[in-house]
């Protein structure tokens, strides 16, 4: 496999998680992530999640992409935003809000710390 070129479909073992109890706005949703790439402060992956509502909060860039299900995106004194497959987009440090999964969510994202 060359180093410039990797898939980027989930691979190996995958991470399970859960948001924090106290975020929890609704439901009981599960994460499920694969990372395909973790240095110099850089974690690129797949992410996925089951239906729920949790709050976000932020301190890093990221970029997503959503890959399927229905997810909506709430920011502190903003307008809901949906989101399906096919949709990008950029999370700046200091986004507060509220993540909602509709239907079970899939997207990649790349983090920079």
């Amino acid at each position: 496999m060359s180093d410039l070129f990797f898939p980027i479909t989930p691979q190996g073992p995958a991470e399970v998680d859960r948001p924090a109890p106290d975020r929890v706005l609704k439901g009981d949703p599960v994460f499920t992530s694969w990372t395909l790439e973790d240095r110099d402060g850089l974690y690129c992956g797949i992410w996925e999640s089951t239906p729920g509502a949790w709050r976000v909060s932020y301190d890093e860039w990221e970029y997503c992409r959503i890959l399927s299900g229905v997810s909506i995106l709430t920011e502190d004194g903003g307008a809901p935003v949906t989101l399906r497959a096919g949709d990008s987009f950029v999370l700046r440090p200091g986004f507060r809000g509220i993540w909602e999964v509709v239907e079970t969510t899939r997207k990649d994202f790349v983090i920079r710390l």
